[in-house]
């Protein structure tokens, strides 16, 4: 079943590995994990390839840290732990083989953390950072002192990662299938749309994914109205699943769902749900969230109410800044449907001011811009002016005739205005000429467009400067 994916293997707790060395521990996968593990008394180290603030944090933390990978650096460890994006070539990993260490990826290493306590493993397509930090923030505000790993720290300055000693809530990759691997209670569904088909081959393959998680928990929260977890629930257990929705047929339904601005709110059942952050798709994470927390036997409105305080997750729909009536925001969507979902919040924000939607967008992987790039284009042609970067290749190599034109010339077929701009320096002021006031501005990708929304502002400023 596996191929390129992550195959489950038996966890021990972390206490019995001896010490550990994670391989690129700067990563937002990876650096949570390593300093919890610190945290617990282990001996910790880790490298990476270059020297950054988490790897002072890490340092801090009591984690032996190196900038660059050497053999040498395992020193005494006797677990190694990797990710998916680590080559076979890595000189650290190398030696790790030939020395008969025991080697884990990191979903192994964060399922250890979750043994002998209540599990929530959140996965789902498009959702699930922005679920779980839901759920960890939820489960915080009503004191059950949660464990949690996320896909990003919480808006406000709370870190991605807390060991705690309540419930332990981590947010499930399955775009390699490592999300097969946690010791979960409940399993949290968003959605479920084919991605990554690098590694699961086909649409089939995936949805069979998620059917073995599903079966694995003891409860699953999922969100009704998708059809991807319709597809997978008629092959489940009914009484196991905890479905919510606005459509008939929901366990929990989904009603008077009203948006105002950058706000939202709904019912929950009986229960008043309020939001601080936009979009309609933010009810959906939400109601996941309240629901996963009350199978832990939190208090449905005590749950509910703690959503208000709720201000997001680092880079989904998270405001950067502001000038001249121009609002600037960054957010991480790099697969066709989050754009869509993305850009109707932003939509719905500016309606009231009479603005405009301003996108810029670097595809993400080569491919899945050769996959989605009609998705893509379509997508984006809801924006009023589209600013496209080159693509970011992450941990592909180059794919012959696979570039971000496609994507705009989808775009352009879909009636979008776009433009391509390949130097990546001007692509700030591009988008500071085209703002006026009322508009907002969106960075979306996965890659390292994230740099250029403090950018956009300075370029903003300077612009109300001349």
């Amino acid at each position: 079943m596996f191929g390129a994916l992550i195959p489950p293997v038996d966890l021990v707790p972390p206490q019995q590995l001896g010490p550990v060395h994670f391989i690129a521990v700067g990563g937002a996968g990876m650096s949570g994990i390593a300093a919890l593990y610190a945290q617990l008394g282990s001996r910790v180290s880790g490298s990476d390839q270059a020297d950054s603030p988490v790897l002072a944090e890490l340092a801090a933390a009591g984690v032996r840290v190196h900038v660059g990978h050497a053999a040498e650096q395992l020193q005494d460890a006797e677990t190694v732990v990797v990710s998916s994006a680590i080559r076979e070539d890595n000189p650290e990993l190398v030696a790790a083989r030939a020395r008969g260490l025991c080697i884990w990826h990191r979903s192994a290493a964060l399922g250890a953390l979750m043994l002998g306590r209540k599990g929530v493993a959140v996965t789902g397509t498009h959702g699930k950072t922005t679920t779980s930090g839901m759920l960890a923030h939820l489960l915080v505000e009503c004191d059950t002192d949660p464990g949690y790993v996320i896909g990003a720290p919480l808006a406000g300055g709370a870190p991605s990662f807390r060991l705690g000693t309540g419930p332990f809530v981590v947010e499930a990759d399955e775009s390699d299938g490592s999300f097969l691997q946690y010791p979960a209670d409940t399993a949290v569904i968003t959605n479920i749309e084919a991605d990554h088909l690098d590694n699961w081959r086909t649409p089939e393959a995936y949805l069979d994914g998620f059917r073995t998680f599903a079966a694995r928990a003891t409860h699953v929260v999922a969100n009704s109205d998708d059809p991807g977890v319709r597809a997978v629930r008629r092959a489940g257990v009914d009484h196991a699943w905890i479905t919510f929705g606005e459509e008939p047929g929901a366990r929990v339904p989904v009603t008077d769902l009203q948006q105002s601005g950058f706000r939202v709110s709904a019912r929950l059942g009986e229960v008043p749900l309020e939001l601080a952050v936009p979009g309609r798709f933010n009810i959906a994470n939400a109601a996941a969230a309240v629901l996963a927390a009350h199978s832990l036997g939190v208090d449905l409105h005590d749950a509910a109410a703690a959503m208000r305080t709720f201000r997001g997750t680092h880079r989904r729909f998270m405001g950067v800044g502001s000038h001249d009536g121009i609002d600037v925001v960054d957010d991480y969507a790099h697969h066709p449907t989050e754009v869509a979902a993305t850009l109707g919040a932003a939509r719905s924000g500016v309606r009231e001011r009479g603005g405009r939607v301003i996108a810029c967008f670097q595809p993400h992987l080569y491919s899945r811009t050769k996959d989605f790039a009609d998705e893509f284009g379509a997508a984006l042609a809801a924006a009023d002016e589209v600013v496209l970067m080159d693509i970011y290749g992450a941990r592909e190599d180059p794919v012959p005739g696979v570039t971000s034109e496609l994507v705009g010339d989808a775009c352009a077929r879909h009636g979008g205005s776009v433009r391509l701009i390949h130097d990546r320096a001007k692509v700030p002021s591009v988008l500071a000429d085209l703002a006026r006031p009322g508009d907002v501005v969106l960075t979306l990708g996965a890659g390292d467009v994230t740099r250029i929304a403090p950018e956009v502002v300075a370029a903003l400023a300077a612009r109300g400067g001349r």
